[in-house]
């Protein structure tokens, strides 16, 4: 009885090493005693000739003879093209929170802008008024105010 070749198909999840590629396998299987349905996950080194592959690309690899210390798998072919940035996802998020942080810093400043008080008095003129109301002088609207409630 001869040996018979494997085929997988997976999705390339790096392609940072020359004529290498590496592809991620993933089985669904069920425990055999409590029967959860179990997730596994299973990476292969695979040989790519002429660095045709890209990230998230699907593919089928087939058994080989051993190329190197952990290579055993050949690209066959590519099934379909895959939509992966090539961006690290620290990148993409540090740039996000760099926006949202601009947009943040700019609402602050449109709201305190539209929540400023009027041109104010001056210094001098607020310290007159603070000490013509240490000396005891009563305000206009204080005593007009008073004035309505005795009457009443």
């Amino acid at each position: 009885m001869g040996s018979q070749e494997k085929a997988q198909i997976g999705t390339v999840v790096s392609t940072k090493m020359d004529k290498t590629v590496v592809v991620r396998i993933d089985r669904q299987k069920r425990h055999r005693l409590y029967g959860k349905t179990l997730r596994t996950t299973h990476r292969y080194k695979a040989h790519d000739e002429n660095n045709e592959c890209s990230l998230g690309d699907i593919v089928r690899i087939s058994e080989t003879r051993p190329l190197s210390r952990e290579k055993r798998w050949r690209v066959m072919e590519i099934i379909t093209k895959g939509d992966v940035a090539d961006v690290a996802p620290r990148e993409i998020g540090a740039r996000i929170i760099e926006e949202t942080l601009e947009a943040a810093a700019a609402e602050e400043a449109a709201r305190r802008a539209a929540e400023a008080p009027p041109v104010s008095a001056t210094p001098e003129q607020e310290a007159t008024v603070d000490e013509a109301e240490a000396a005891g002088a009563p305000a206009d609207e204080s005593d007009e105010s008073e004035g309505e409630e005795t009457e009443s």
